[in-house]
């Protein structure tokens, strides 16, 4: 068995070629790892585009045929109802053998590493979560999880969807693939909850971000600023006030406060509890809405987090607390995020960086499990206009691979009424 490596601009452009120009002589390609990169292009790189780098070996084993178990994806173990050990495992099992045995001898190169690695984790993850590299018992159901692993959605949410197809969908009915995904599709989107408590019936209203270093809190209050306190002609419609406790951070106060110039709002900065009391109480007469930006925290850091969460409770019970994520962290990291802030009792979860993520599976899946709403999505820096209301059919179109019949979708999902805000698609 041999390592390699390719590129591409999708996953399936990528694999295409790596088996082009690695399977000539019957190998069969196992791979092990693939992760987003930017390929160079153009004069100084200035026209890189997105791309994908698969990574695994080449196994001179002939058995299996491809479409039976041409590819192994970290997370893309296959389920069965039992968990019990099957062909394979066993086969993963032997080749993770002749690759420590090649370890060993010191034959090793970092290609080689990284495989090691990558088979660990597979293993590990078959261990923890009884899963085996079986393939469902009918091809429809195998087309809609290549899709769905293709947009990072984790083991457990597939398993849960592709459960419920078998149960609902009689095997006629898979029998007609584009029919099946319309209604896989709908499930996830059912999946979805969007934040409903969205209104300004109590005055003020208080809007505090909390998050983890550098998922763009600070412009995202900027833009939810600009949206709910100044109207299309660029009059106000809502007295808006912000206030930041990140009195630590070089340069975050300033971002903030100049943010608020141009707008022509006023902005607060404390790290004190008596004197946040001191402001949200003075202010509160001639102010519809408080915008509170929070500092960065480690979510494993939980006595910085109990430190904040002491010092926002003089905000009052009334408060929404909205945690900010990126939509790029990938799924084990985004459940962690979501457990440890827990202690906040954050409402609803606003998602950032749309824009640097083609695949937002990991996104639905890691809410959809601890049952979280989405209230607000970003896709870029521009104030006040990357940013809308979350909606379920904006998460829907931009799974890659699904047929998307976005006016159906859209009367299944409709907005509800919600306010108007700037619109990027």
């Amino acid at each position: 068995m041999k390592p390699f490596t390719e590129q591409g601009l999708t996953y399936e452009d990528a694999e295409t070629k790596a088996w082009a120009k690695y399977a000539r002589n019957g190998e069969r390609l196992i791979i092990m790892k693939h992760e987003d990169i930017t390929i160079p292009g153009g004069f100084l790189n200035l026209f890189s585009k997105k791309g994908v780098k698969i990574s695994g070996v080449i196994s001179s084993r002939t058995q299996y045929r491809p479409g039976e178990m041409s590819h192994i994806k970290p997370a893309a173990a296959r389920e069965t109802a039992t968990g019990a050990p099957n062909e394979g495992n066993a086969a993963l099992n032997e080749e993770k053998e002749k690759f420590l045995a090649m370890a060993h001898a010191g034959k090793e190169n970092a290609a080689i590493k990284e495989v090691l690695v990558a088979v660990k984790s597979i293993n590990e993850k078959l261990e923890h979560q009884g899963l085996t590299f079986s393939r469902e018992e009918h091809h429809t159901l195998n087309q809609i999880d290549d899709i769905l692993i293709r947009n990072d959605f984790p083991a457990s949410y597939r398993k849960a969807l592709l459960e419920q197809a078998r149960n609902e969908i009689p095997p006629v009915g898979l029998d007609d693939y584009n029919a099946a995904q319309d209604q896989v599709l709908e499930w996830i989107g059912e999946s979805i909850k969007i934040y409903a408590n969205d209104k300004f019936n109590v005055r003020p209203r208080i809007m505090i971000l909390v998050g983890p270093t550098g998922v763009g809190k600070t412009t995202t209050i900027a833009k939810l600023a600009a949206n709910f306190g100044i109207d299309d002609k660029a009059n106000q419609k809502r007295r808006v006030a912000l206030v930041t406790i990140d009195t630590y951070r070089v340069g975050a106060k300033q971002q903030l406060e100049k943010y608020a110039e141009v707008m022509d709002v006023p902005c607060y900065s404390t790290s004190d509890y008596n004197e946040m009391k001191k402001i949200i109480a003075m202010n509160s007469e001639c102010v519809d809405l408080f915008l509170v930006d929070t500092i960065g925290r480690n979510p494993r850091d939980m006595i910085q987090l109990g430190e904040m969460k002491k010092l926002l409770s003089a905000c009052g019970t009334l408060a929404e607390i909205h945690l900010v994520v990126a939509a790029t962290t990938k799924s084990s990291d985004l459940r962690e995020i979501l457990q440890h802030f827990e202690a906040f009792d954050y409402r609803s979860v606003l998602i950032t960086k749309m824009d640097e993520t083609i695949r937002c599976g990991n996104v639905i899946g890691a809410l959809a499990e601890k049952g979280k709403s989405i209230s607000y999505v970003t896709n870029g820096q521009k104030v006040p206009t990357d940013i809308r209301k979350a909606s379920v059919v904006q998460f829907l179109i931009n799974l890659e691979g699904f047929r998307v019949n976005r006016m159906k979708l859209e009367e299944k999902f409709p907005d509800k009424g919600q306010e108007q805000m700037q619109k990027w698609r």
